[in-house]
C-alpha cells in the first residue's frame, strides 16, 4: 500500500477513535413537570429545578450545549428562552397552562412528545447527541425521543415510586401503579441511570432490577458562591428582622406530608412543654408553600401550630428566591429536615454551605449530606421527642450552632457543581459508547 494511502487510513482510524470516545456536544434535557425557570418551593418546583439549572449551566461551561424541554405553564412565555450562554429552555404546549396537577400530567405526555418532535424536525439528523431525562414523566418522553433520534438515553429518577411508597407519611397518598410500571420501563431502556447516592443506586438495582453496570453515582452539587457564610448570622438576622439572641430552628421546603414539617412543630411543642422558660427564646420559621398532597389542606400546618399552642413562636413565610433563601439558612441556628424520603436533600448541603448545621431524618441521601455529630445530627425515625432532644442541645449550648456550622461549611466545599458536571459529562461519554456498541451488535 502506498505510504500516502496508508497515512490516510491511519488518520481516518485515529479520527474514528476520537469520535468513539468524544463526549456529546449537544444534549436534549427533558423536564416535563417542572420548569427550570420556576422558583423552588412553589408548586412542584424544588431541588430538581435547582439541579437542572445548575447542571445545565456548568455543562455549557465545559462546552456541552444544553436545550431544556419543559411544559408551557403560562400564556406569556416565549417559545425559547436563553437561560445562560449555551443553555436554551424550550417551552412545549401540552395541556392547560395553569392549574394542572402533576397527577394529570401522564395524559399530556403524548402532546409533550409531539412538541419535542416538532422542535427536532427543524434540525438536521443527529442534531442532539444525547437525551438526558429527569423524573419518570420525562423518562417516558426521553425513551421515545432517544429511539426516534438514534441517540443514547441517560435518565435521572430524582425520586422513585417504590421507595416513596415504602416510606409513606401518615395521610400521604401512595404513588400509582402506572408510575411504578413507567419507571420499570425506563430503567430497562436507559443506556445509563444517574443516581444521587450509592443508596439510590442500590435501590434501583433492588427495586427495579437495574443493571449495576448501567448505574452511575453522581452527587448533586451546591452553588458555593451563593450559599456561603458570607457576612455571618448576625447580619442575616438583621436583614430578615429576626431576634439576634433567639434559637431558630428553620424548615425550608415544600409543605407536604413527605417533607414532614409537622414533626418540627410537634418537637417544638414537646420542647416548650418540658421547658416553658424557653418560649421567649425560640422562633420557628416555616419557609415554603403547599405542594403535592399538602395542597389538599394548605392551612393544615397553621392549624396544627394553633392546636399545639405554639402559634406565637411559628412564622409562616412564602417561598423565597435563592439569594434570600441563603440568608434564611445563615440566620438559622439549625435547619430541620424530618423528611420521610429524600433522594439527596439538596437543601441540607445548601444550609451547611451557608454555615448552618442540619438536624435531619436518617433517610435516603441525608446520611451522605450530613456528617452525624459533626456537621449536624441524624435522627432514626420520626418521633418528635427525639427531635426535641436535639433541639434542646442547641438551646443549652449557645456555641453549638457556630461550632458545627464551621465544620458544615467545610464539609459542603466538596459538593461543588463543577465536579458534578464533570462527572455527568463522563456518564454521557460512557452512555454514548454503550449505545454505539448496542447499535453495532444489533446490526451485526
Amino acid at each position: 500500500m502506498p505510504a500516502a494511502k496508508e497515512d490516510r487510513y491511519v488518520s481516518q482510524y485515529v479520527s474514528r477513535l476520537g469520535w468513539l470516545h468524544r463526549r456529546p456536544r449537544r444534549v436534549a434535557m427533558l423536564s416535563v413537570h417542572t420548569s427550570p425557570l420556576h422558583q423552588p418551593g412553589t408548586g412542584d418546583a424544588g431541588g430538581m429545578n435547582v439541579y437542572i439549572v445548575e447542571l445545565a449551566q456548568r455543562l455549557a461551561a465545559i462546552n456541552i450545549e444544553v436545550e431544556i424541554f419543559t411544559r408551557t405553564t403560562a400564556t406569556d412565555l416565549p417559545p425559547v428562552v436563553e437561560l445562560a450562554p449555551g443553555v436554551l429552555v424550550r417551552h412545549i404546549d401540552a395541556g392547560p397552562y395553569e392549574g394542572l396537577n402533576k397527577e394529570d400530567l401522564p395524559a399530556q405526555l403524548c402532546a409533550f412528545t409531539h412538541g419535542v418532535m416538532q422542535a427536532w424536525a427543524g434540525h438536521r439528523p443527529g442534531y442532539y447527541d444525547l437525551v438526558h431525562s429527569h423524573y419518570w414523566l420525562s423518562g417516558h418522553v426521553g425513551w421515545l425521543a432517544a429511539q426516534r433520534w438514534g441517540a443514547p438515553l441517560v435518565h435521572a429518577m430524582h425520586t422513585m415510586a417504590k421507595v416513596k411508597n415504602a416510606n409513606l407519611a401518615d395521610g400521604d397518598t401512595p404513588e400509582p401503579a402506572a408510575r411504578v410500571i413507567g419507571e420499570t420501563q425506563i430503567v430497562a431502556a436507559a443506556d445509563r441511570l444517574i443516581a444521587n447516592t450509592a443508596e439510590e443506586s442500590d435501590e434501583l438495582v433492588r427495586h427495579y432490577a437495574a443493571d449495576p453496570g448501567r448505574v452511575a453515582v453522581v452527587h448533586p452539587g451546591v452553588n458555593l458562591t451563593r450559599f456561603s457564610p458570607a457576612d455571618g448570622r448576625a447580619a442575616a438576622r438583621a436583614r430578615l428582622g429576626l431576634p439576634q439572641d433567639a434559637v431558630i430552628p428553620l424548615f425550608a421546603g415544600r409543605i407536604q406530608p413527605l417533607k414532614a414539617p409537622d414533626i418540627l412543630l410537634r418537637a417544638v411543642a414537646v420542647l416548650l412543654g418540658e421547658h416553658p422558660e424557653l418560649r421567649s427564646r425560640v422562633l420557628v420559621p416555616i419557609v415554603g408553600g403547599p405542594s403535592g398532597s399538602g395542597l389538599a389542606k394548605p392551612e393544615g400546618l397553621q392549624k396544627l401550630a394553633a392546636r399545639l399552642g405554639i402559634a406565637d413562636v411559628v412564622r409562616f413565610r412564602p417561598p423565597v428566591g435563592q439569594e434570600q433563601l441563603a440568608d434564611w439558612f445563615r440566620a438559622a441556628s439549625v435547619l430541620v429536615m424530618p423528611s420521610y424520603s429524600e433522594s439527596f436533600g439538596l437543601v441540607a448541603i445548601e444550609a451547611q454551605a451557608a454555615g448552618t448545621p442540619v438536624l435531619a431524618a436518617a433517610v435516603g441521601g441525608l446520611p451522605v449530606a450530613v456528617r452525624d455529630g459533626r456537621t449536624g445530627f441524624l435522627v432514626q425515625g420520626h418521633d418528635p421527642a427525639e427531635y426535641a432532644r436535639v433541639l434542646r442541645a442547641f438551646t443549652d449550648d449557645p456555641h453549638l450552632s457556630a461550632r458545627m456550622g464551621e465544620a458544615a461549611a467545610r464539609h459542603a466545599q466538596s459538593f461543588g457543581w463543577d465536579a458534578s458536571a464533570a462527572a455527568t459529562a463522563d456518564v454521557y461519554t460512557a452512555a454514548a459508547q454503550a449505545h454505539r456498541r448496542r447499535v453495532r451488535s444489533h446490526h451485526g
